[in-house]
């Protein structure tokens, strides 16, 4: 036990959601797909993302005061596929794509099936991923209450996708 494939086999096992990140920073604006994220706090509410250090999101997270979360609906693969896979670095991931902007200058993406924005609170260093623990200030969900949702884009999902980022 504790070898990269143990613990790659037992996070399977959970199968999390997988969330696409947004920072915009003086009319600067990027995303990627992460697979670590979770509510770290009750009182107050808070939630951290994980964001790779070899990413440009993490690079225009870092000044940025506030991030985007978002939840896709598993049948929008394509879009977790372009937040996955492709590099901002060298291309420009919201063109033709439909978004808005939210609270603070938030970028959200308008076929999320839910999303909040986080003001930044603090970054913890975690080896090769940075988390960013944010305050909400803004939420959003398209699922009405009184119905089941449908099935969100998880790890198993993801399998299919490579990295965009530069190794």
């Amino acid at each position: 036990m504790g070898t990269d494939q143990d613990i790659s086999a037992f996070t399977a096992l959970t199968n999390p959601a997988m969330y696409v990140v947004t920072a915009a920073v003086d009319g600067q604006r990027a995303g990627c797909l992460i697979g670590f994220a979770s509510q770290c706090s009750l009182q107050p509410a808070r939630f951290a993302v994980w964001l790779s250090k070899a990413n440009h999101t993490y690079r225009l997270a870092r000044s940025a005061r506030t991030l985007a979360v978002h939840l896709l609906p598993r049948h929008r693969h394509d879009l977790a596929e372009r937040f996955g896979a492709l590099c901002s670095d060298r291309t420009d991931k919201f063109s033709d794509l439909d978004w808005h902007e939210g609270p603070d200058g938030a970028v959200i993406l308008s076929d999320a099936l839910a999303w909040f924005v986080g003001r930044v609170h603090d970054r913890f260093d975690g080896g090769d991923h940075v988390a960013f623990v944010l305050d909400p200030i803004a939420a959003h969900t398209t699922a009405c209450a009184d119905e089941q949702p449908p099935p969100l884009f998880a790890l198993l999902d993801a399998d299919d996708i490579t990295a965009g980022h530069p190794a």
